[in-house]
């Protein structure tokens, strides 16, 4: 078979990007011929059944939420004109409709509730090719929902011609059927949450000598040129700062993740001194990239100063200090009220930047947690699901798709450990995060190694990007009497 998919980023990072990666290879596995519509200038090898395009786009990326893409002038949609977005649509489509005019796909996959979908809508409707679409979430929070009048036109012709419409969760899907307020698209939308590589996210005999490995990799890389874009890295000073990591006498709790406060990397922080007072031989491991790194290592500064007016100060600042307006960090600024002044060896943090998605399968097994303090509804919690497949206990917001993956994890794990898994967002957010790391660090062993081992086998037995790419295919072709519905929470 013989499928498209659009997505228009890239294919490397986080997020969607990692998603669309894994599953051409995932559909490549299966046989299938993927052709991928990407930007990437120097795509990853996705094997040889994978040929990815880069569409012309006149140097303009319009995004969800800004970033610096080398060679791109970058826009939020928001910040585009009516001008830019139809021109950006139009050349996605004639792109498009090129390639499939040659290839002659059986179906194809937009993903983002725009773009993507309308772009397929008008490429591939005159040639009869069906196509499913893959809600993300940030397309849907960021740009439909804040400015309908401009981009729910675009999503409701995307989603017209769609056969079935993919949602990471339940969440999602009723975010989704609120905004588009269109009382035949419940019926189209089933649950198609991203998957996991389960033979590469595994419990570590020597999780030690794992990170050595990983830190000697990045040593021996020839350094990336300076990009201009949020996603370059300096692998060398990633490389010194695994270094410094002790597996086996740190105790490692880690954050993977965009470095944007929606992410709430700021209650992490503020969190961290409280885990330290109980228990002083924790690290955290922060990998990641984005806007906000710079405030968030002042951040980390100020706490481990005990300047509690410099938090203040920077807590009011808000997302200024990532380049966007003036909106103060209201659950940081809540902890603040209560909270004492304390200070704490800056070293008990490493931020090491960004990794490649195959690069944390050598550092995540060595880690006892993983924090994922999303203040932003997300669509899925994919993260905590290669924890847990790696064997590494999940902590995340209390909210959207991160409950429902944590409410699914809770189904096995011991009855003691279940309350740890989410810790509520709003003005206890921090002492009530701290409290579920403790809780766990300091867990009696047999109950730890009872949870893990649960963990592992629910990631091996309900993710695998195997099953994903069997359900996008028969959400193109329309098959949604295979695919479950979005699931709803269960009450109390």
């Amino acid at each position: 078979m013989k499928i498209l998919q659009w997505h228009g980023y890239l294919l490397g990072g986080t997020g969607s990007n990692v998603y669309n990666a894994q599953l051409s290879r995932a559909l490549a596995g299966q046989r299938h011929d993927v052709h991928v519509f990407a930007q990437d200038r120097r795509p990853p090898d996705l094997g040889p059944r994978v040929t990815v395009h880069r569409p012309d786009i006149g140097g303009l990326l319009p995004v969800y939420v800004h970033d610096r893409y080398e060679g791109f002038e970058v826009k939020t949609f928001l910040d585009c004109t009516d001008e830019e977005v139809e021109r950006y649509v139009a050349l996605n489509v004639a792109a498009v409709r090129e390639v499939a005019e040659r290839e002659r796909f059986d179906v194809a996959l937009a993903n983002h509730l725009v773009m993507g979908p309308v772009i397929l809508a008008r490429a591939l409707g005159p040639l009869g090719i069906p196509y499913a679409v893959k809600i993300h979430g940030s397309a849907l929070e960021y740009v439909v929902k804040r400015d309908p009048d401009r981009f729910m036109p675009y999503a409701r012709e995307g989603l017209a011609g769609a056969r079935g419409v993919l949602v990471g969760s339940r969440h999602t899907a009723e975010s989704l059927w609120a905004a588009m307020d269109d009382p035949g698209l419940p019926a189209r939308t089933k649950l198609g949450p991203p998957g996991v590589d389960v033979h590469a996210f595994t419990p570590s005999a020597d999780p030690a000598a794992g990170v050595r490995r990983l830190a000697a990799s990045l040593h021996a890389a020839e350094a990336e040129e300076q990009l201009g874009s949020t996603f370059y890295r300096d692998v060398h000073a990633a490389a010194d700062a695994l270094d410094r990591l002790e597996p086996g006498r740190d105790r490692l709790v880690v954050f993977v993740g965009k470095l944007i406060v929606s992410k709430g990397v700021d209650l992490l922080a503020a969190a961290w001194p409280l885990v330290l007072e109980r228990v002083p031989d924790a690290r955290l491991v922060v990998v990641g990239f984005g806007a906000y790194r710079e405030g968030f290592e002042r951040l980390l500064a100020l706490l481990a100063a005990g300047d509690r007016d410099g938090v203040r100060a920077l807590a009011e600042e808000g997302r200024a200090a990532e380049g966007g307006p003036r909106e103060p960090l209201k659950h940081l600024l809540a902890h603040l009220e209560t909270a004492g002044a304390t200070t704490f060896d800056p070293d008990r943090v490493v931020v090491v930047g960004r990794l490649d998605h195959t690069e944390l399968v050598g550092l995540l097994p060595a880690c006892e947690a993983q924090i994922v303090p999303s203040t932003f509804p997300e669509a899925f919690g994919m993260v905590a699901a290669e924890a847990a497949a790696a064997g590494v206990f999940p902590i995340s917001a209390a909210h959207s798709g991160l409950a429902e993956v944590s409410a699914l994890l809770a189904e096995v794990l011991p009855e003691e450990a279940r309350p740890w898994l989410g810790f509520p967002v709003g003005p206890e957010s921090v002492s009530a995060l701290a409290d579920r790391i403790v809780s766990w660090l300091e867990a009696d062993e047999a109950l730890r190694e009872r949870t893990r081992a649960a963990l592992v086998d629910v990631a091996r037995a309900r993710f695998s990007w195997e099953g994903v790419a069997d359900g996008v295919v028969a959400a193109a072709e329309g098959r949604l009497d295979d695919l479950a519905d979005p699931p709803v929470p269960r009450s109390g």
